[in-house]
């Protein structure tokens, strides 16, 4: 039996975030470009050597991003749009991290979720163009592997059909003169890679786990055999991963050295697909049975025998052992953590601990024998006494959920009725303006809250630290001429983690960082025990706030399904369970918000479509719970009091629906980056609730203009009725600094007091 260990790709941002902090230093213009490129290469030849100790057999390279793997693609064929004035050959940092987040003259190319993970990817922007290989990057990691370390590794490329169908900017009628530009360009970088001694070459294509028609299969067939008619050398490893493959005996029969399965979110479906049609022999398997995409320590007992009924049923002789997925959707090593309770830090395992599981699971496999000192039976033991944990008992949550009934998931009053209350009580004007809820967390407020944490400062220093920061922001405010407030959050460091630090139920890390987009890392929550709501969280700084002004400030929360999708969740029972056990306790704060007077509050779900599962025939079940947990949260509320929420970027033109079933009072929806194409959805499908359209991007640096702002309210008037309008930007304000946030709030509420004097005077 010929196996080895793999992984799709490593964490790129290092124990200590050095990618990021590197990044970010170049762009404060603190490091040459020289020494930027130095350290970067530090940082990847770091990354190489650590698989290497760890065991791997094989490693990757390609997984490496100087921002975003698909901006890389993009800019390697040249797919950079007109605005950006690029002229051709290599592209300058210059261009690409304009690309990626703007600057004062272009915006910045759309952002969007990557399939139903929370990274973010820069969508490429085909504008029937000739495209060229600018620099083979991928080409220039292998060769630096091979020259510095003397490694002979697998470069990674994202495969041709998901790179298109992740881009826009074309239609049925360019998506073939879009692939004719493209598949000579891929042909190029493979055997530019072979030539250079590249044994095996990964080819991603999490697209087709997708729903896929016939015309799509066709496609992909016709893609593969003339990429590897181009290049007979070249062994490709058709890598899928996110769910089972769909059409797989179609995909099986492409003319490729191997295909890579997900044997952890895909099990069901490619373990049947394999059992009916069995698996070519003449191709090696990769086998992806360790879970990439949690945090949890895995049954090494139960791994080795799905890894061999896996090759039982195909019949492989050559496979490969392997994550599900890539590595860089968990932290980077659990011996970062000095803090956790020992029950919870032994059943955890991030990316390194993962490389361990896959290379013992691949000795064992290969050669019949467990190395290590019970490593098999720790596991085992690890996973059992987490199981048994006291916060896993918990019978009074057990009880409020067993207690609900179908009146605790709506509102008792329609909207239209709804609104016509809360106008009397609010007296807002026409197109209220308004923030997503946080506001820049400046270095001074970040270095107080560290002191604070640290015990250098008393509990009183930081409270009368954040009462002044807030009041100086509720004065700003006013002085702006927002209509509604908000107090600015400066106490929270994530909008998942601050809930998650004062219901039970949860753990917190010190250094488990993972990327969200670009150099911004988040840390997510442990959800390890059951969740309860024990005491306010947020009513003391909102009612402090309150009290500055005669406007309303809204409550800010963040909702059930954002909460659970952005943290890692204990797999012992169903998200949706876990899901309804944070909406019971977001439930009690809102009724504690309510019952201290505030009026509007805010529950974001940012990550509402995230989650939806990859394949069409399984959305609807995932659908019915996560909106009931949005509604167990805000459906028990006063007529009076107005729900607001409030989502990021992610395709809404086929996601309208859901969001109108939420039934809240007013969305926000970050578009700004794609404004137009959502204009173009809300003409087909007008909305009936309030909403709020993005009208200028935070993840930029730049400031929008007045008369930029004053042509998206223009657009979005005619398909947004004044009654329903609401004016703010596209998401929080905590990433940017204090002189662009009012300047950008300035503009943007000069074009909401020019559409009102507008509509108070129409043209005849």
């Amino acid at each position: 039996m010929n196996l080895i260990s793999t992984v799709h790709g490593y964490p790129y941002i290092g124990d200590n975030r050095e990618w990021k902090k590197c990044l970010e230093a170049f762009w404060k213009k603190e490091i040459t470009e020289e020494q930027f490129n130095s350290k970067m290469e530090a940082i990847r030849l770091n990354h190489l050597k650590r698989q290497q100790e760890l065991g791997l057999d094989f490693i990757t390279v390609g997984d490496f991003t100087l921002y975003d793997r698909m901006l890389d693609h993009a800019t390697m064929f040249g797919i950079i749009p007109e605005r950006y004035s690029w002229i051709g050959g290599k592209v300058e940092f210059s261009t690409y991290y304009a690309m990626a987040r703007g600057k004062s003259d272009v915006i910045a190319c759309e952002m969007t979720k990557w399939f139903n993970t929370n990274y973010h990817y820069i969508v490429p922007e085909y504008e029937d163009r000739p495209l060229q290989l600018t620099e083979n990057y991928i080409l220039e990691y292998f060769i630096e592997a091979k020259e510095k370390l003397g490694l002979i590794t697998k470069p990674t490329i994202i495969g041709p059909y998901t790179f298109v169908q992740l881009s826009k900017g074309y239609d049925e009628k360019t998506k073939a003169s879009f692939y004719l530009k493209l598949l000579p360009l891929y042909v190029k970088v493979l055997q530019e890679l072979v030539d250079a001694g590249a044994e095996w070459i990964q080819i991603e294509e999490p697209s087709l786990v997708l729903s896929l028609d016939k015309d799509d299969i066709k496609l992909v067939q016709q893609i593969y055999r003339q990429l590897v008619e181009s290049v007979p050398s070249a062994k490709i490893m058709l890598q899928t991963y996110f769910e089972g493959l769909s059409a797989y005996e179609d995909i099986c029969d492409i003319p490729v050295a191997g295909i890579g399965l997900d044997f952890v979110h895909g099990k069901e479906q490619n373990t049947s697909s394999i059992r009916q049609y069995g698996f070519p022999k003449d191709k090696v398997l990769g086998i992806g049975v360790i879970n990439g995409r949690d945090i949890w320590r895995a049954n090494l007992a139960e791994k080795a025998t799905d890894v061999h009924a896996v090759l039982s049923i195909s019949g492989a002789t050559k496979a490969w052992i392997q994550s599900s997925c890539s590595l860089q959707h968990v932290p980077v090593t659990t011996k970062s953590e000095t803090k956790l309770e020992s029950t919870l830090i032994n059943a955890l395992a991030f990316a390194d601990e993962k490389i361990v599981e896959i290379t013992s699971v691949t000795s064992y496999v290969r050669d019949d024998a467990w190395y290590g000192n019970k490593r098999v039976s720790d596991s085992m033991k690890a996973i059992e006494t987490l199981s048994q944990h006291k916060m896993r008992k918990n019978e009074k949550v057990r009880e409020e959920l067993s207690l609900l009934e179908q009146n605790h998931f709506s509102r008792p009053m329609a909207f239209k009725e709804r609104q016509s209350l809360q106008k009397e009580v609010l007296q807002l004007p026409d197109y209220p303006t308004t923030t997503i809820g946080s506001f820049p967390q400046s270095k001074i407020v970040k270095e107080t809250r560290k002191a604070w944490r640290q015990q250098e400062i008393s509990d009183d220093t930081y409270r009368d630290f954040l009462e002044k920061e807030t009041a100086r922001w509720i004065s700003l405010q006013e002085d702006i001429g927002l209509d509604v407030l908000v107090h600015g959050e400066f106490e929270r460091t994530d909008m998942v983690e601050y809930f998650g630090e004062k219901l039970s139920g949860f753990a917190f890390t010190e250094k488990a960082w993972v990327v969200s987009y670009g150099s911004r890392c988040v840390k997510p929550p442990v959800i390890y025990g059951d969740i309860e709501w024990t005491s306010p969280m947020t009513v003391k700084e909102v009612v402090q706030a309150q009290k500055l002004t005669s406007k309303p400030v809204k409550g800010m929360l963040t909702g059930p399904v954002t909460i659970l999708n952005w943290s890692f969740v204990r797999d012992d029972i169903s998200h949706e369970q876990v899901a309804n056990q944070i909406a019971l306790a977001l439930r009690k704060e809102i009724t504690a918000l309510e019952d201290a007077g505030i009026k509007i509050i805010q529950v974001d779900e940012p990550a509402l479509r995230e989650g939806l599962p990859l394949r069409i025939e399984n959305r609807d079940a995932y659908l019915a719970w996560a909106i009931n947990a949005f509604k167990l949260a805000t459906s028990r509320v006063k007529n009076t009091t107005q729900i607001h929420t409030h989502m990021c970027y992610c395709e809404f033109n086929d996601f309208i629906e859901p969001i109108r079933a939420l039934d809240a009072d007013v969305i926000s929806i970050e578009t700004s980056r794609s404004h137009g194409e959502l204009i173009e959805s809300l003409k087909q499908d007008p909305y009936d609730l309030g909403i709020g359209l993005g009208v200028y991007d935070i993840h930029s640096p730049r400031i929008p203009s007045v008369e930029e702002i004053d042509t998206i309210l223009k657009d979005s008037i005619q398909v947004i009725p004044k009654e329903q309008f609401w004016v703010n930007p596209d998401c929080g304000l905590k990433t940017r600094n204090e002189e662009e946030t009012i300047a950008s709030l300035k503009n943007m509420v000069k074009a909401t007091h020019k559409l009102r004097k507008l509509q108070s005077y129409p043209v005849q």
